[in-house]
């Protein structure tokens, strides 16, 4: 169904034992979307990947309908999560097998992600369409079509969980269209969606709002609240002194009267 909930997560920076993030938690219903927002180094991509299971924590836990991610037959839970990393990923193999994630390739599934992710009329474009061949890590395409190419990807059945880190890193105006249509898509269908991203046109649709800082929260709940929140208070207006009644000279054509 996508309901996450997120218990006091901790985890350490890879290959070190300073704390990448500390003290984590929310949750989110079946088909809510949050949006992610903090400055570079604030946890946000170890978050995205301790959500989709690729790393374990090292405090807390992350449960998907009840059931921690560690207690899932890896296999069985992969068609239920969709994921883009910010560094998007792709393998040796056809552009299909990428989309399908080298299962058993189901065609009209295919086509449908690519035009979810507005990447279909551009595959239609290359030699052999869905049929052609990548190099290792996605060689042939430029950064943004592997980037929407990796969008497909994360879309493919859609899945109940779906993270987005950075979705738009490398797109063109074209593919922020066809994000922006994707995620709309997304809400429309139920999905649980958590949206890491710097342009706020894209969290406009989000339910709630994640800032955080220095892999802490420094805060979290619905998105029209959080934002409101973080808007500098305005000064108060100095209260204006009483007018004092001052002497005036009644002027008579310039004589002052007697």
């Amino acid at each position: 169904r996508g309901a996450l909930q997120v218990e006091q997560l901790g985890a350490f920076a890879p290959g070190t034992r300073t704390p990448c993030l500390a003290n984590i938690g929310f949750s989110l219903e079946p088909g809510e979307m949050l949006g992610v927002l903090g400055a570079s180094g604030s946890g946000k991509s170890s978050l995205a990947r301790l959500l989709v299971g690729v790393g374990v924590p090292q405090t807390g836990k992350v449960r998907l309908d009840g059931a921690e991610l560690s207690s899932w037959d890896r296999t069985a839970l992969g068609p239920h999560i969709g994921y883009l990393p910010q560094d998007v990923q792709l393998f040796a193999g056809s552009i299909a097998e990428n989309i399908a994630r080298f299962a058993e390739v189901d065609a009209e599934q295919v086509v449908l992600a690519a035009q979810r992710a507005g990447v279909h009329e551009l595959v239609l474009r290359l030699p052999n369409g869905y049929d052609t061949l990548l190099g290792e890590g996605g060689a042939g395409l430029s950064g943004g079509q592997k980037q929407r190419v990796g969008l497909a990807r994360a879309l493919y059945r859609l899945p109940a969980l779906i993270v987005l880190d950075e979705p738009n890193a490398h797109l063109d105006d074209v593919g922020e269209q066809a994000l922006l249509a994707a995620v709309a898509e997304i809400n429309r269908e139920g999905r649980t969606l958590l949206l890491i991203t710097h342009k706020p046109a894209l969290l406009a649709g989000s339910d709630k709002l994640l800032i955080l800082r220095n892999g802490q929260m420094q805060a979290f709940g619905p998105t029209a609240r959080v934002l409101q929140d973080l808007q500098p208070k305005a000064a108060p207006t100095p209260a204006l002194a009483p007018l004092r009644a001052t002497p005036s000279l009644s002027m008579s054509y310039g004589t002052p009267a007697s």
